[in-house]
C-alpha cells in the first residue's frame, strides 16, 4: 500500500489497484485489448449469472444471480471498467441480445430501474474498490452493502411508476422479498474478493 500526495492510492499484487489490474498487467496484448477483454468477460458473467432465475408468486420481479455479478464485477474491475462493462451489457441487452433474466432482451424484458441500478451500482463498488473497499471482510461488506442499497433506491421508485403504485407497495415488492437473497450475495462476493487478494499476495511472493 502506498500514500501519496493528499489521496490515498492503494497498490496490491503486482501493483493493482483492482482484481483485473493484475490481469490486465500480466497479459502479453496491449492495454486498450485488455481491458477490452475485461469488460466483455464482466458482461457476459452478468448476463450468465442473469439466467439462474426464481420466480416468486408475489412479486413479479423474480430473484436472479445479476445482483451477485454486478457487485462482484464492479469490484474487481473498478469504477470505469464497471462502469462500461455494465453499460455493454444493458446496451446490448436493449438491443436484442437475449442475456437477460431467462434469455430475454429489450425494455419488456425488465424494470429500467433495475438496468439503471446495475450501471450505478458498479461503478460505485468499483469507485469502493479502487480505495481498498474489497482488501478484507471489514471494508468489503460495507462496500457491497452500500451497492446493493443504491441499486435498489434506483430500482424501487422506478418499479413504483411502472406499477403505478406508492414507494411502500414498490418496496415490498421489489425489495423486502430479496433482502435475505442479497445477504448471502454480499456475503460471497465479500468473501471472494479478499480471498482472491491473498492468494494474488502469497503468488507475488513465491
Amino acid at each position: 500500500m502506498t500514500i501519496s500526495g493528499s489521496a490515498t492510492t492503494l497498490s496490491g499484487p503486482y501493483g493493482a489497484r483492482v482484481l483485473a489490474d493484475v490481469v490486465v498487467r500480466r497479459s502479453s496484448s496491449g492495454t486498450l485489448a485488455r481491458d477490452a477483454a475485461a469488460v466483455v468477460t464482466a458482461a457476459g458473467f452478468v448476463g450468465l449469472l442473469a439466467q439462474i432465475v426464481i420466480h416468486l408468486p408475489f412479486t413479479p420481479v423474480p430473484v436472479t444471480g445479476q445482483t451477485l455479478g454486478v457487485v462482484l464485477a464492479g469490484s474487481a474491475l473498478g469504477s470505469r471498467r464497471a462502469a462500461a462493462a455494465m453499460m455493454l451489457y444493458v446496451g446490448c441487452g436493449l438491443a436484442g441480445l437475449p442475456w437477460f433474466q431467462s434469455h430475454t432482451s429489450g425494455w419488456q424484458a425488465t424494470d429500467g430501474g433495475y438496468l439503471l441500478g446495475f450501471i450505478v451500482a458498479a461503478t460505485l463498488c468499483g469507485w469502493l474498490a479502487e480505495r481498498g473497499g474489497d482488501r478484507n471482510l471489514v471494508t468489503s461488506v460495507p462496500s457491497m452493502l452500500i451497492g446493493d442499497a443504491v441499486l435498489f433506491a434506483i430500482a424501487v421508485p422506478w418499479l413504483a411508476v411502472d406499477l403505478h403504485v406508492g414507494l411502500g407497495r414498490a418496496f415490498a415488492l421489489g425489495c423486502t422479498p430479496f433482502l435475505a437473497g442479497e445477504a448471502v450475495k454480499v456475503a460471497c462476493a465479500a468473501g471472494l474478493l479478499p480471498a482472491s487478494w491473498r492468494i494474488l499476495g502469497l503468488t507475488e511472493h513465491r
